[in-house]
């Protein structure tokens, strides 16, 4: 079997680097393409190490050689035009950025529409994260208070991530009663209970020397339980990365959550 040929948005970054030595061909890929928004001229291998093949980063993907999948690790302001250029050239795509917006959104569902290929949208590629989602979303219908404290390092734009988000909606989805109704608050500080999503309250802290991790804390008459996951290393990403790649070719449609391609 041929290797998945692909393009990779954002080959710069720290993340697009990591995925610059995850998909190669002993894993059955390679990388025909390579953007990065200001590394264009640059070796991958300058960039990455030996483990990346050996292409020059450009700043776009005009020109660029046939491609099966497009992976974009870049920023979510231009995810869509770079999915709707690899959809017209006949490729799936794989999204990793957090924070798309409705519009964006839509203008996928339209491109993926007319060109019949798949686009996987992937907030988080660990699969202890997505393991831990699905956890929480088991331990909701039978402990319906919860909390959701997600730390990431400082240089995430969003908040919350991308990632308590979804565990929020899973919560509230899977909640069969109602949390503990509870007195309202003095806050001696605004903000001091976190932001509520989907009714349950999420907390993010942005801090130096952390990367990605999040705890469910659950609560219940004497007793508690968390649920938690720490990504120490962007390596914990990449299976995921390779697994998305794979499985999105088979997609037809938007599809969100790495969870779609495990369960």
């Amino acid at each position: 079997m041929s290797n998945i040929r692909v393009a990779l948005a954002g080959a710069g970054g720290r993340m697009g680097r990591e995925a610059l030595r995850a998909l190669v061909p002993e894993h059955g890929f390679e990388i025909v393409a390579a953007t990065g928004r200001t590394d264009a001229g640059q070796n991958a291998q300058d960039l990455a190490g030996s483990g990346a093949p050996d292409l020059i980063l450009t700043s776009d993907f005009e020109g660029a050689p046939a491609f099966d999948v497009l992976v974009d690790l870049s920023h979510h302001s231009v995810a869509a035009n770079h999915a709707e250029l690899a959809m017209r050239r006949g490729a799936s795509v794989v999204i990793g950025c957090t924070g798309l917006s409705p519009e964006s959104l839509a203008r996928l569902e339209k491109a993926s529409g007319e060109s019949g290929k798949g686009v996987l949208i992937v907030p988080n590629f660990s699969v202890g994260a997505v393991l831990m989602m699905k956890f929480a979303q088991m331990a909701a219908a039978w402990l319906p208070d919860v909390e959701v404290l997600e730390l990431h390092h400082e240089r995430k734009e969003d908040a919350p991530s991308g990632t308590a988000m979804l565990t929020a909606k899973l919560i509230s989805e899977a909640r069969r009663s109602a949390p503990t109704p509870l007195p309202k608050p003095f806050l001696k500080a605004e903000g001091a209970r976190g932001a509520e999503v989907e009714g349950v309250p999420v907390h993010s802290v942005r801090l130096p020397g952390y990367l990605a991790h999040q705890a469910v804390m659950f609560g219940g008459p004497g007793e508690s339980l968390t649920i938690r996951h720490d990504s120490m290393d962007r390596a914990s990403f990449m299976p995921g990365v390779r697994l998305a790649a794979q499985r999105v070719r088979e997609m037809t449609g938007v599809t969100v959550g790495l969870d779609k391609v495990l369960f």
